[in-house]
């Protein structure tokens, strides 16, 4: 599901060939440090608070954010394993300062409230595997239902317009799901180094996301289609045949886990480049 415990190769791997620095790799990891990204320009103001999500099997916490005033589309925001934490807070601030409601949700509520990994990003994924494997096929289609209808009840949630929602690691194949139990609410997927979009059997994340409605925009880590190389060959397969339009492509250079700012193997340059496709794919796909 997760791919993250290649880090420390891949980091010695792509400092060595100057494609990023030490400081991207090591800078402030720790749970409780607030991440530094870039400014939005002509940012709207913005109101945020934790919220609780009801759904089927108990209480989720979570994150919501949108502008101080007016609707915006909804956006869903899976986390990777490493779950809810001040830098996808910062992510997820970002998004709502260029005009979208966003909700960022702890996957794990089930067993643990946020934050769930004790060291952050630089917490060994060995310790996280648990609650990972807490999850699956059943619980990702049930939670999005959940989180995309709790998304419909609020005042700052345009209802005439389409959502979308975005997943890293193994929130890919959560944010293709997404598309798949709501169909009709969910305009736009994203997927940041998603792990598992293409697997063997008929409930791949990639066959049930081609029955959606959705456009896709899937960036994939250089070191990913190294290890996996006919994904993106099945992907643009399916999405073609599907009739759904979806950007395909593997970032140069990037190694697993490559988005998040406080992630080990950050590379700013890439996940920039992959912040404004993501724009431009919701200000299409949801307009």
């Amino acid at each position: 599901m997760c791919d993250q415990d290649h880090f420390e190769e891949d980091r010695q791997k792509y400092e060595s060939l100057g494609l990023v620095t030490r400081k991207q790799f090591g800078v402030l990891l720790g749970a409780g440090v607030a991440m530094m990204l870039p400014q939005v320009a002509n940012a709207v103001t913005v109101a945020e608070s934790d919220v609780t999500v009801t759904t089927p099997d108990g209480a989720a916490d979570c994150y919501f954010v949108h502008p101080a005033t007016g609707t915006a589309p909804g956006v869903l925001i899976w986390p990777d394993i490493f779950g809810l934490r001040p830098a996808f807070r910062t992510m997820g601030k970002r998004l709502a300062q260029s005009g979208y409601s966003v909700l960022v949700v702890n996957p794990f509520y089930r067993l643990k409230k946020a934050p769930t990994a004790d060291a952050g990003s630089a917490t060994p994924i060995q310790d996280l595997m648990p609650l990972a494997r807490s999850l699956n096929e059943t619980t990702q289609m049930t939670d999005a239902k959940s989180f995309i209808g709790w998304l419909d009840g609020q005042k700052s949630v345009a209802a005439n317009r389409k959502m979308g929602t975005q997943g890293y690691c193994m929130g890919g194949p959560m944010a293709f799901r997404t598309a798949a139990a709501v169909p009709d609410r969910v305009g736009a997927v994203a997927s940041f180094h998603g792990g598992g979009l293409v697997t063997p059997g008929p409930d791949s994340p990639h066959l049930e996301a081609a029955k959606s409605k959705a456009e896709f925009l899937i960036a994939i880590a250089e070191n990913d289609d190294a290890r996996s190389p006919n994904d993106k060959t099945a992907l643009k397969d399916t999405f073609a045949k599907a009739n759904l339009p979806a950007e395909i492509e593997v970032y140069k250079g990037t190694a697993h886990g490559w988005c998040p700012p406080d992630s080990r193997v950050y590379n700013e340059p890439q996940a920039e480049k992959a912040w404004s496709r993501l724009l431009v794919l919701y200000g299409k796909a949801l307009s």
